[in-house]
């Protein structure tokens, strides 16, 4: 009943463009949202409703834009990798939005940036948002950066609204959630959620130009006083939740015709590296029934990885060999070793072990009809599914039925920062539209109408979640 009256009250003031002048003039809005939230409101006027919900579209948009031109490859696509110049420059952009939206701004060793609006309460736990801006070579603009900027967007929204939150409220720029540099995905999430095997790998990774982890930390201004990233750790319940607001990275909503995608779970990748080692030999002097083929051992892995994962009767499971290379990698030679990287993911974590295992056994099994050695079968990351919490849920669903935004309960198979956010509080995801699905390639693109009903959808979303 309390729900009903909310969603009634907001739907009321999302469509009045009068402001309430002070709440003791409206003694029944108090009290309602005094039930609704549980807690008793004492704050000056405006404090505890968005009156309205007032998107500058275009100016995110232009900062979309803006943020795009800080890439080492030429427009329209964007190439943004951890620590670089072109990502220095990045971050100080949007450490400059952050200022200017009126958000304390903090960064820790490895470079996660915080900004935050302090609540009424200020020692309660915060409610945060936020995702990436790091971008994989020739991609687009889009992908993290709607998460990031939109972010600072609904911030200001709400501000504009004469809101004011009960629990703090911060935005997050998460470190390298792309692999790039150092194959290692959502490092700096990783690390928020007190990965301490990642702590000490980071000590000893190099990067594809023999560059240590810590010496490009380093030049990039973090990192400064010690190898330990353990600072970097948050315990659990530092946030009472976290929403991310991302693009769709798939087609369905654009299909669909569907504003809004409400993210119910995030399928979790297992990534493996399998090596052969056979005979190499002349191409043309070595009979076909003599050969120990080692390239041929990683095609045949491929197929059965495909075939594994078909055989599990889940269309939410997911297999790609995305790395084949060969050694000597001449025509006219026989490869000697393969090296092949294969990743799969399911919302099911059971299933996609299985999955795992089959792929192992087939490995076996092609050593002995191949006669080849298996020199490597190593799970690089195994990482389990995140479900988002049915609060977070019912929160971004009662925002878009205030919005009137058509809305679709999905599950996320891209993995993001949510995965490893869901480990320190309860998580949700907000996806909207993009165009045919499009993502990591320079024709990824978002509407600002689009964007527009995510900013608005993360508002909501967040003053709710706040007042809780």
């Amino acid at each position: 009943m309390v729900h009903s009256i909310f969603v009634l009250l907001l739907l009321l003031l999302c469509t009045t463009f009068s402001a309430i002048s002070s709440h003791q003039q409206h003694p029944s809005i108090t009290a309602t949202m005094e039930q609704f939230s549980g807690y008793k409101i004492h704050g000056p006027p405006h404090t505890f409703i968005p009156t309205s919900l007032s998107v500058d579209a275009q100016g995110l948009q232009n900062q979309i834009d803006e943020l795009s031109a800080f890439s080492d490859a030429p427009a329209p696509s964007v190439t943004r990798v951890l620590y670089t110049e072109k990502d220095v420059l990045a971050r100080s952009y949007v450490k400059d939005l952050m200022g200017v939206a009126g958000l304390s701004v903090r960064e820790d060793a490895v470079g996660n940036i915080f900004g935050r609006w302090e609540g009424q309460e200020p020692e309660l736990a915060a409610v945060a948002t936020g995702s990436h801006i790091d971008a994989i070579p020739y991609s687009g603009k889009y992908d993290g950066v709607v998460g990031v900027l939109g972010a600072i967007e609904a911030i200001s929204v709400l501000k504009r609204s004469g809101f004011k939150p009960r629990r703090p409220l911060e935005v997050i720029l998460f470190t390298s959630e792309e692999p790039t540099r150092f194959g290692i995905s959502c490092l700096g999430s990783r690390l928020l959620a007190g990965s301490e095997n990642l702590a000490n790998a980071l000590k000893t990774a190099t990067d594809s130009q023999n560059t240590s982890f810590l010496d490009a930390a380093r030049s990039a201004g973090y990192a400064k006083d010690k190898d330990d990233l353990s600072s970097v750790f948050l315990k659990k319940g530092t946030y009472s939740a976290f929403v991310e607001l991302h693009i769709e990275q798939g087609p369905i909503l654009e299909d669909e015709g569907i504003s809004i995608g409400i993210v119910t779970a995030i399928a979790a990748p297992a990534s493996l590296k399998v090596e052969f080692e056979g005979n190499g030999g002349h191409a043309g002097a070595v009979l076909m029934p003599n050969r120990n083929d080692a390239g041929l051992a990683a095609a045949e892995l491929a197929l059965a990885v495909e075939k594994h994962v078909l055989e599990s009767g889940s269309i939410d499971t997911v297999g790609t060999v995305g790395i084949l290379e060969l050694h000597p990698g001449a025509i006219n030679s026989i490869p000697s070793k393969s090296h092949i990287e294969i990743d799969t993911r399911d919302i099911d974590e059971e299933r996609r072990n299985q999955v795992i295992e089959k792929i192992h056994q087939s490995a076996i099994k092609i050593t002995e009809t191949r006669g080849v050695k298996l020199s490597e079968f190593h799970i690089v990351n195994q990482d389990p599914p995140a479900l988002s919490d049915e609060a977070v849920i019912n929160a971004m669903e009662t925002a878009t039925t205030v919005l009137n935004l058509t809305s679709k309960l999905m599950i996320s198979r891209a993995y993001h920062d949510s995965l490893f956010m869901a480990r320190l509080s309860p998580m949700g995801m907000i996806f909207i539209p993009c165009y045919k699905g499009y993502s990591h390639k320079p024709e990824e693109f978002a509407k600002i109408e689009d964007m527009s009903n995510g900013v608005r959808v993360l508002a909501l979303t967040l003053a709710k979640l706040s007042l809780q």
